[in-house]
Protein backbone atom coordinates (compact mmCIF):
# COMPACT_ATOMS: atom_id res chain seq x y z
CA UNK A 1 0.00 0.00 0.00
CA UNK A 2 1.60 3.36 -0.63
CA UNK A 3 0.40 6.68 1.54
CA UNK A 4 1.22 10.22 0.03
CA UNK A 5 1.85 13.03 2.08
CA UNK A 6 3.04 16.16 2.14
CA UNK A 7 7.02 16.45 2.48
CA UNK A 8 8.17 18.51 5.94
CA UNK A 9 11.50 20.47 6.25
CA UNK A 10 12.76 19.41 9.36
CA UNK A 11 14.34 15.90 9.98
CA UNK A 12 12.52 15.88 13.11
CA UNK A 13 9.47 16.19 11.23
CA UNK A 14 10.39 13.44 8.87
CA UNK A 15 11.05 11.21 11.55
CA UNK A 16 7.45 11.90 12.98
CA UNK A 17 6.15 11.03 9.57
CA UNK A 18 7.61 7.60 9.42
CA UNK A 19 6.70 6.72 12.92
CA UNK A 20 2.96 7.42 12.11
CA UNK A 21 3.58 5.34 9.19
CA UNK A 22 4.75 2.64 11.53
CA UNK A 23 1.87 2.79 13.48
CA UNK A 24 -0.47 2.88 10.70
CA UNK A 25 0.72 0.26 9.55
CA UNK A 26 1.05 -2.19 12.62
CA UNK A 27 -2.58 -1.08 13.19
CA UNK A 28 -3.21 -2.29 9.28
CA UNK A 29 -2.13 -5.92 10.52
CA UNK A 30 -3.57 -5.82 13.87
CA UNK A 31 -6.95 -5.62 11.96
CA UNK A 32 -5.93 -7.81 9.82
CA UNK A 33 -5.05 -10.42 12.25
CA UNK A 34 -8.23 -9.68 14.30
CA UNK A 35 -9.99 -13.53 14.85
CA UNK A 36 -12.58 -14.31 12.12
CA UNK A 37 -16.41 -15.28 14.04
CA UNK A 38 -16.43 -19.24 14.25
CA UNK A 39 -19.36 -21.05 14.78
CA UNK A 40 -20.92 -22.12 17.31
CA UNK A 41 -24.18 -23.39 18.29
CA UNK A 42 -26.39 -23.62 21.89
CA UNK A 43 -29.52 -25.46 21.82
CA UNK A 44 -32.47 -25.96 24.25
CA UNK A 45 -34.48 -29.08 24.09
CA UNK A 46 -37.85 -30.08 26.14
CA UNK A 47 -38.34 -33.84 27.12
CA UNK A 48 -35.66 -35.15 25.34
CA UNK A 49 -33.34 -37.55 27.85
CA UNK A 50 -30.30 -37.27 28.97
CA UNK A 51 -27.59 -39.08 26.79
CA UNK A 52 -29.33 -38.67 23.68
CA UNK A 53 -27.20 -37.93 20.92
CA UNK A 54 -28.07 -34.90 18.11
CA UNK A 55 -26.65 -34.95 14.70
CA UNK A 56 -25.85 -31.77 12.79
CA UNK A 57 -24.53 -32.69 9.33
CA UNK A 58 -25.10 -32.28 5.15
CA UNK A 59 -22.98 -33.83 2.62
CA UNK A 60 -19.91 -32.42 3.35
CA UNK A 61 -19.68 -32.58 7.13
CA UNK A 62 -20.75 -34.53 10.05
CA UNK A 63 -20.78 -33.61 13.89
CA UNK A 64 -22.76 -35.19 16.98
CA UNK A 65 -23.17 -33.96 20.16
CA UNK A 66 -25.06 -35.11 23.71
CA UNK A 67 -27.87 -33.76 25.45
CA UNK A 68 -27.34 -33.06 28.82
CA UNK A 69 -29.92 -31.23 31.07
CA UNK A 70 -32.23 -30.50 27.68
CA UNK A 71 -29.10 -28.62 26.65
CA UNK A 72 -26.48 -29.22 24.31
CA UNK A 73 -23.88 -27.72 21.90
CA UNK A 74 -21.90 -28.05 18.80
CA UNK A 75 -18.77 -26.04 17.46
CA UNK A 76 -18.14 -27.35 13.89
CA UNK A 77 -15.51 -26.20 11.45
CA UNK A 78 -17.84 -25.86 8.25
CA UNK A 79 -16.48 -26.14 4.56
CA UNK A 80 -17.95 -22.88 3.76
CA UNK A 81 -21.04 -20.37 5.11
CA UNK A 82 -23.61 -20.21 4.97
CA UNK A 83 -23.96 -23.74 4.49
CA UNK A 84 -27.54 -26.05 4.76
CA UNK A 85 -27.50 -28.72 7.37
CA UNK A 86 -29.93 -30.69 8.89
CA UNK A 87 -30.23 -30.75 13.03
CA UNK A 88 -31.75 -34.36 14.09
CA UNK A 89 -32.03 -37.21 16.48
CA UNK A 90 -30.81 -40.32 15.67
CA UNK A 91 -34.63 -41.78 14.39
CA UNK A 92 -35.01 -38.47 12.96
CA UNK A 93 -38.24 -38.19 15.82
CA UNK A 94 -37.51 -34.56 15.26
CA UNK A 95 -35.25 -32.82 13.06
CA UNK A 96 -34.95 -29.44 11.17
CA UNK A 97 -33.05 -28.24 8.31
CA UNK A 98 -31.48 -24.88 8.94
CA UNK A 99 -28.84 -22.65 7.59
CA UNK A 100 -25.75 -22.04 9.05
CA UNK A 101 -23.16 -19.22 9.27
CA UNK A 102 -19.25 -18.84 11.08
CA UNK A 103 -21.18 -17.03 14.30
CA UNK A 104 -22.41 -17.78 17.45
CA UNK A 105 -26.05 -19.56 17.15
CA UNK A 106 -28.55 -20.83 19.29
CA UNK A 107 -32.11 -22.94 18.62
CA UNK A 108 -34.48 -22.80 21.35
CA UNK A 109 -36.37 -25.35 20.95
CA UNK A 110 -38.02 -25.66 24.92
CA UNK A 111 -41.62 -25.03 23.66
CA UNK A 112 -41.50 -28.02 21.04
CA UNK A 113 -39.74 -30.05 18.80
CA UNK A 114 -36.78 -28.71 16.57
CA UNK A 115 -39.40 -28.30 13.26
CA UNK A 116 -40.80 -25.04 15.49
CA UNK A 117 -37.65 -24.11 17.33
CA UNK A 118 -36.89 -20.40 17.36
CA UNK A 119 -33.45 -20.10 15.80
CA UNK A 120 -31.42 -16.92 16.07
CA UNK A 121 -27.55 -16.01 14.71
CA UNK A 122 -27.76 -16.47 10.62
CA UNK A 123 -29.42 -14.20 8.79
CA UNK A 124 -30.01 -16.24 6.23
CA UNK A 125 -32.28 -18.57 8.53
CA UNK A 126 -33.70 -15.66 9.23
CA UNK A 127 -34.59 -14.97 5.44
CA UNK A 128 -35.50 -18.44 5.14
CA UNK A 129 -37.64 -18.48 8.51
CA UNK A 130 -40.02 -15.08 7.23
CA UNK A 131 -39.92 -16.45 3.74
CA UNK A 132 -41.58 -20.07 5.07
CA UNK A 133 -44.03 -18.52 7.03
CA UNK A 134 -45.76 -17.19 4.08
CA UNK A 135 -45.42 -20.01 2.16
CA UNK A 136 -47.19 -22.05 4.60
CA UNK A 137 -50.24 -20.16 4.34
CA UNK A 138 -50.70 -20.36 0.78
CA UNK A 139 -52.39 -23.18 -1.38
CA UNK A 140 -49.76 -24.53 -3.50
CA UNK A 141 -50.66 -23.20 -6.18
CA UNK A 142 -50.40 -19.83 -4.80
CA UNK A 143 -46.79 -20.02 -3.85
CA UNK A 144 -44.59 -20.02 -6.80
CA UNK A 145 -45.23 -15.77 -7.53
CA UNK A 146 -44.88 -15.41 -4.38
CA UNK A 147 -40.92 -17.63 -4.35
CA UNK A 148 -40.50 -16.30 -7.79
CA UNK A 149 -40.55 -12.42 -6.39
CA UNK A 150 -38.55 -13.34 -3.25
CA UNK A 151 -35.62 -14.65 -5.63
CA UNK A 152 -36.10 -11.03 -7.40
CA UNK A 153 -35.92 -9.23 -4.13
CA UNK A 154 -33.29 -10.73 -3.13
CA UNK A 155 -30.86 -11.54 -5.30
CA UNK A 156 -27.78 -11.45 -3.04
CA UNK A 157 -28.99 -14.07 -0.45
CA UNK A 158 -27.97 -17.70 -1.15
CA UNK A 159 -31.73 -18.83 0.33
CA UNK A 160 -32.70 -16.97 -3.25
CA UNK A 161 -29.76 -19.47 -4.88
CA UNK A 162 -30.78 -22.32 -3.41
CA UNK A 163 -34.61 -21.73 -4.58
CA UNK A 164 -33.85 -20.81 -7.69
CA UNK A 165 -31.21 -24.13 -8.43
CA UNK A 166 -34.31 -26.07 -7.11
CA UNK A 167 -37.06 -24.65 -9.09
CA UNK A 168 -35.39 -23.75 -12.23
CA UNK A 169 -36.52 -26.54 -14.64
CA UNK A 170 -40.47 -25.69 -13.20
CA UNK A 171 -39.52 -22.15 -14.12
CA UNK A 172 -38.16 -22.50 -17.17
CA UNK A 173 -35.60 -21.63 -19.26
CA UNK A 174 -36.80 -17.69 -19.70
CA UNK A 175 -37.85 -17.34 -16.57
CA UNK A 176 -34.31 -18.59 -14.73
CA UNK A 177 -32.09 -16.58 -16.90
CA UNK A 178 -34.22 -13.02 -16.01
CA UNK A 179 -34.34 -14.35 -12.03
CA UNK A 180 -30.67 -15.61 -12.19
CA UNK A 181 -29.05 -12.29 -14.07
CA UNK A 182 -29.15 -9.56 -11.24
CA UNK A 183 -27.69 -11.97 -8.86
CA UNK A 184 -24.23 -11.01 -6.79
CA UNK A 185 -21.45 -12.57 -8.26
CA UNK A 186 -20.68 -15.17 -4.73
CA UNK A 187 -23.90 -15.88 -5.92
CA UNK A 188 -23.61 -17.00 -9.40
CA UNK A 189 -20.26 -18.94 -8.28
CA UNK A 190 -22.00 -20.86 -5.49
CA UNK A 191 -22.35 -24.15 -5.37
CA UNK A 192 -26.06 -23.76 -6.16
CA UNK A 193 -25.55 -20.29 -8.90
CA UNK A 194 -23.23 -23.18 -10.48
CA UNK A 195 -26.72 -25.51 -10.33
CA UNK A 196 -28.25 -22.99 -12.48
CA UNK A 197 -25.88 -22.03 -15.04
CA UNK A 198 -25.36 -25.62 -15.77
CA UNK A 199 -28.87 -25.84 -16.37
CA UNK A 200 -29.36 -23.05 -18.26
CA UNK A 201 -26.64 -23.67 -20.42
CA UNK A 202 -27.90 -26.99 -21.33
CA UNK A 203 -31.42 -27.15 -21.65
CA UNK A 204 -33.26 -26.67 -24.96
CA UNK A 205 -36.58 -28.10 -23.76
CA UNK A 206 -38.12 -29.41 -27.21
CA UNK A 207 -41.67 -29.73 -27.99
CA UNK A 208 -44.15 -31.95 -29.34
CA UNK A 209 -43.14 -31.38 -33.22
CA UNK A 210 -39.36 -30.58 -32.63
CA UNK A 211 -36.61 -32.69 -33.14
CA UNK A 212 -34.88 -34.69 -30.30
CA UNK A 213 -32.41 -33.38 -28.68
CA UNK A 214 -29.37 -35.54 -28.86
CA UNK A 215 -27.39 -36.58 -25.95
CA UNK A 216 -24.63 -39.62 -25.37
CA UNK A 217 -24.39 -41.25 -22.30
CA UNK A 218 -23.14 -44.46 -20.66
CA UNK A 219 -24.86 -47.35 -19.81
CA UNK A 220 -24.61 -49.71 -17.06
CA UNK A 221 -21.94 -51.72 -18.47
CA UNK A 222 -19.95 -48.38 -19.35
CA UNK A 223 -20.29 -48.30 -22.72
CA UNK A 224 -21.99 -45.00 -24.50
CA UNK A 225 -25.36 -44.85 -26.25
CA UNK A 226 -26.59 -42.26 -28.50
CA UNK A 227 -30.21 -41.28 -28.32
CA UNK A 228 -29.73 -40.58 -32.13
CA UNK A 229 -28.23 -43.93 -32.77
CA UNK A 230 -30.74 -46.01 -31.21
CA UNK A 231 -32.75 -48.05 -33.94
CA UNK A 232 -36.35 -48.30 -34.14
CA UNK A 233 -39.64 -46.75 -35.85
CA UNK A 234 -40.94 -45.55 -32.28
CA UNK A 235 -38.51 -44.53 -29.57
CA UNK A 236 -39.82 -44.08 -26.13
CA UNK A 237 -37.22 -41.75 -24.05
CA UNK A 238 -38.18 -42.82 -20.42
CA UNK A 239 -36.88 -40.54 -17.91
CA UNK A 240 -37.26 -42.70 -14.09
CA UNK A 241 -34.99 -43.78 -11.51
CA UNK A 242 -34.95 -46.46 -8.94
CA UNK A 243 -36.17 -44.64 -5.57
CA UNK A 244 -38.88 -43.23 -7.74
CA UNK A 245 -42.53 -44.84 -6.35
CA UNK A 246 -44.72 -43.63 -9.34
CA UNK A 247 -42.26 -44.83 -11.68
CA UNK A 248 -41.22 -48.28 -10.71
CA UNK A 249 -45.27 -48.83 -10.48
CA UNK A 250 -45.58 -48.00 -14.02
CA UNK A 251 -43.17 -50.32 -15.00
CA UNK A 252 -44.84 -53.88 -15.02
CA UNK A 253 -46.77 -51.96 -17.79
CA UNK A 254 -44.21 -50.72 -20.16
CA UNK A 255 -42.75 -54.27 -19.56
CA UNK A 256 -46.01 -55.78 -21.08
CA UNK A 257 -46.24 -53.07 -24.08
CA UNK A 258 -42.42 -53.59 -24.12
CA UNK A 259 -42.78 -57.26 -24.87
CA UNK A 260 -45.54 -56.81 -27.58
CA UNK A 261 -44.66 -53.68 -29.68
CA UNK A 262 -40.62 -53.94 -29.91
CA UNK A 263 -40.81 -56.83 -32.63
CA UNK A 264 -42.77 -54.40 -34.36
CA UNK A 265 -39.76 -51.90 -33.95
CA UNK A 266 -40.51 -50.27 -30.33
CA UNK A 267 -37.87 -49.77 -28.66
CA UNK A 268 -36.95 -47.81 -25.11
CA UNK A 269 -34.45 -45.28 -23.94
CA UNK A 270 -34.22 -44.81 -20.43
CA UNK A 271 -32.55 -42.65 -18.45
CA UNK A 272 -32.13 -42.62 -14.70
CA UNK A 273 -31.93 -39.60 -11.97
CA UNK A 274 -30.53 -42.49 -9.85
CA UNK A 275 -26.80 -41.67 -8.06
CA UNK A 276 -26.32 -45.18 -6.67
CA UNK A 277 -25.11 -47.30 -9.72
CA UNK A 278 -25.77 -50.76 -7.42
CA UNK A 279 -29.39 -49.57 -6.84
CA UNK A 280 -29.88 -48.43 -10.37
CA UNK A 281 -28.78 -52.02 -11.70
CA UNK A 282 -30.61 -54.04 -8.86
CA UNK A 283 -33.78 -51.90 -10.28
CA UNK A 284 -33.09 -52.85 -13.67
CA UNK A 285 -32.97 -56.64 -12.54
CA UNK A 286 -35.78 -56.55 -9.86
CA UNK A 287 -38.58 -55.07 -12.19
CA UNK A 288 -37.08 -57.37 -15.57
CA UNK A 289 -36.33 -53.97 -17.58
CA UNK A 290 -34.53 -55.36 -20.84
CA UNK A 291 -34.30 -52.22 -23.23
CA UNK A 292 -31.77 -49.75 -23.55
CA UNK A 293 -30.29 -48.09 -19.86
CA UNK A 294 -28.03 -45.13 -19.65
CA UNK A 295 -27.03 -42.46 -16.93
CA UNK A 296 -24.61 -40.82 -15.38
CA UNK A 297 -25.60 -40.94 -11.77
CA UNK A 298 -26.02 -37.26 -11.31
CA UNK A 299 -29.28 -37.56 -9.68
CA UNK A 300 -31.50 -34.36 -10.50
CA UNK A 301 -28.62 -33.01 -12.12
CA UNK A 302 -28.94 -35.53 -15.00
CA UNK A 303 -27.26 -34.13 -17.89
CA UNK A 304 -30.54 -35.61 -19.95
CA UNK A 305 -33.06 -34.32 -17.78
CA UNK A 306 -31.30 -30.86 -17.93
CA UNK A 307 -31.52 -30.92 -21.65
CA UNK A 308 -35.55 -31.78 -21.45
CA UNK A 309 -36.13 -29.94 -18.74
CA UNK A 310 -37.72 -32.57 -16.66
CA UNK A 311 -39.03 -31.28 -13.61
CA UNK A 312 -40.87 -34.41 -12.01
CA UNK A 313 -40.58 -38.16 -12.65
CA UNK A 314 -42.11 -40.19 -14.58
CA UNK A 315 -41.66 -38.49 -17.72
CA UNK A 316 -41.08 -39.41 -21.33
CA UNK A 317 -40.97 -38.47 -24.94
CA UNK A 318 -42.37 -40.62 -27.92
CA UNK A 319 -39.71 -40.35 -30.78
CA UNK A 320 -40.34 -41.21 -34.83
CA UNK A 321 -38.09 -42.45 -36.28
CA UNK A 322 -36.94 -39.15 -38.42
CA UNK A 323 -36.79 -37.84 -34.84
CA UNK A 324 -39.96 -35.95 -34.54
CA UNK A 325 -40.99 -35.80 -31.15
CA UNK A 326 -44.99 -36.98 -31.53
CA UNK A 327 -46.16 -36.77 -28.05
CA UNK A 328 -45.04 -36.59 -24.43
CA UNK A 329 -46.58 -38.21 -20.90
CA UNK A 330 -47.85 -41.36 -22.45
CA UNK A 331 -48.59 -43.95 -20.15
CA UNK A 332 -50.61 -47.54 -20.00
CA UNK A 333 -53.42 -47.86 -22.03
CA UNK A 334 -52.83 -44.13 -23.78
CA UNK A 335 -49.27 -45.70 -25.34
CA UNK A 336 -50.46 -48.85 -26.75
CA UNK A 337 -53.05 -47.25 -28.24
CA UNK A 338 -50.53 -44.85 -29.54
CA UNK A 339 -47.85 -47.71 -30.81
CA UNK A 340 -51.10 -49.53 -32.21
CA UNK A 341 -51.75 -46.68 -34.18
CA UNK A 342 -48.28 -45.94 -35.16
CA UNK A 343 -47.16 -49.49 -35.77
CA UNK A 344 -49.91 -51.87 -36.78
Amino acid sequence: MTFKHTPLAQKTGKTIVQIVLGIIVLLSYSCKETPEKEFFLQGTTNGIENGTTIYLENEEFKDSTIVSNNTFNFKTKLPYAPIQAILRTKDYSTYRFLWLEDSPMSVDASNGDFKTANVIGSESESLNQSLHRILDTLPRAERRQIEMDFIKNNPNSIISANALAVYSTTYGKEKTMELFEPFSEQNKASRYGQKIARYIALNKDPKIGEQLADFEMNNQYGEPLKLSKTNGKVILLEFWASWCGPCREENPNLVKTYKEFNPKGFEVFAVSLDEHKEKWIKAIEKDSLNWLHVSDLKGDGNEASLIYGINGIPDNFLIAENGEIIARDLYGEELTQKLEELLN
